[in-house]
């Protein structure tokens, strides 16, 4: 089974807390109705666009989306 967005996400969430990264992988973390199975980009994106008010900017979303499809 692969690995959803949010796992890889994880990763993230230890680092220098200026990092928008950083910030986007904690604050996925506490919310607790972030996809957390989903490996679909529209799902991801639609929620953030919604409900990701802890996201500085989607480009952000877009970097690490384009990061995970590499790694998986």
């Amino acid at each position: 089974m692969a690995k959803s967005f949010y796992r890889y996400l994880l990763r993230f969430r230890h680092g220098r807390q200026e990092d928008p990264v950083v910030r986007f992988a904690n604050g996925a973390y506490e919310d607790h109705s972030f996809p957390k199975g989903s490996t679909d980009y529209e799902e991801l994106s639609g929620y953030l666009e919604l409900n990701g008010d802890y996201l500085e900017s989607m480009v952000v979303f877009d970097e690490l989306w384009e990061q995970f499809l590499h790694e998986a």
